[in-house]
């Protein structure tokens, strides 16, 4: 291979059209612009959107946000936090009368942070893997 023979790819280059050159090549008077109208003209450029002066319907329509009405709220907890309370059975109520969790949380997952040496049984609550066996080894059941 030498310099002199590289060339590039089949269909790489393009030859140039050439417009306004008679009726007969099809890209005669008009130059496959059409007639009139700013995109015929030269410099006849507008913005994206741009709807000719008229408010863009970006900017007609209302700035709205999004809420997922099928959002699941989830509360974090730790395994000492649980240890404080002084109940056998902990479930979301039991969480939300001792102001551990907010009201408005439908499901709650327990983490492996600290001591848990009581004896408590879990009901309805997500585990780590951890605090699943920390509560286990103390004694309490999941349920």
């Amino acid at each position: 291979m030498y310099l002199n023979s590289i060339k590039p790819g089949l269909g790489a280059k393009k030859n140039k059209l050439r417009v306004g050159r008679g009726i007969g090549s099809g890209l005669g008077k008009t130059c496959g612009r059409g007639h009139k109208g700013q995109k015929s003209r030269a410099g006849g450029f507008h913005k994206t959107g741009f709807e000719g002066g008229q408010m863009p319907i970006q900017r007609r329509l209302p700035k709205r946000g999004f809420t997922n009405i099928n959002k699941m709220n989830y509360a974090h907890l730790r395994t000492s936090d649980i240890n404080k309370l002084n109940e056998t059975t902990i479930t979301i109520a039991i969480l939300k009368q001792h102001n551990l969790i907010s009201r408005n949380v439908s499901k709650v997952k327990i983490y492996k942070s600290g001591v848990c040496d009581k004896k408590i049984k879990i009901q309805n609550l997500l585990l780590s893997k951890g605090a699943k066996e920390l509560i286990q080894m103390a004694g309490g059941e999941i349920s």
